[in-house]
């Protein structure tokens, strides 16, 4: 079980709460779950994604704890250009992918 923080931004009133009944909201539009399991968020993220693609407005940021990734933070997003996490010259940048 890890953190999982989730960041809308512009999205419709269900997302945030359907996101305010399953995790806590620490800040407007910021979600967090101090332990949640890896079946949990995935079946979180479905229902987002589902919605998302039925009514593709503002965007979505999902990270977690995960050792098999570079700089071990899983990332995913929707509406917004996905990003990823690479090593350059011993540092972690973001990296936007378009």
């Amino acid at each position: 079980m890890s953190l999982v923080v989730i960041v809308t931004r512009d999205v419709a009133d269900r997302f945030r709460g359907f996101l305010a009944s399953t995790m806590l909201e620490v800040a407007p539009a910021v979600y967090i779950s101090p332990r949640m399991n890896a079946g949990v968020r995935l079946r979180i993220w479905k229902v987002l994604s589902d919605w998302h693609g039925a009514e593709p407005r503002g965007s979505i940021v999902m990270v977690w704890r995960d050792m098999n990734v570079t700089g071990s933070v899983g990332i995913e997003n929707l509406g917004s250009p996905p990003r990823e996490l690479v090593e350059m010259d011993g540092m972690w940048l973001t990296k936007r992918m378009l």
